[in-house]
């Protein structure tokens, strides 16, 4: 089973990251919403901080570019297979640093992805 992390997780069915950690799931993703305020998913609890002690395949951004920093020494660290940014979330700074790492990034929705199969 793949692993994936959800920043910007929240337990609002209407965001986007909601909709995602839940279509992860249903893909059979072990999926990790990380988020500001813990809470539920249907039945996955939301992290305040990502974890360290496994392999991550996918990691779907839906944090703003400002938010996203205090995560960079993790991303870097972890080296995930795929690093998506979702609409709104773009970050130049962020993608130049994953792809000297060559960790595999894009500017693409999870959701889309999941949908024409590509994830």
């Amino acid at each position: 089973m793949k692993n994936v992390i959800v920043f910007g997780a929240s337990t609002n069915p209407e965001r986007y990251a909601y909709k995602a950690s839940v279509e992860f799931k249903a893909k059979g993703y072990n999926v990790f919403p990380v988020g500001r305020k813990r809470g539920l998913i249907q039945d996955m609890e939301i992290l305040e901080e990502p974890p360290m002690d496994r392999h991550i395949d996918v990691v779907s951004i839906y944090l703003g570019k400002d938010n996203q920093q205090p995560y960079y020494d993790y991303l870097l660290k972890i080296k995930p297979d795929h690093v998506i940014f979702n609409p709104g979330t773009e970050n130049p700074e962020l993608e130049q640093m994953l792809t000297e790492k060559r960790i595999r990034n894009e500017e693409a929705c999870s959701l889309v992805l999941m949908r024409i199969g590509e994830l």
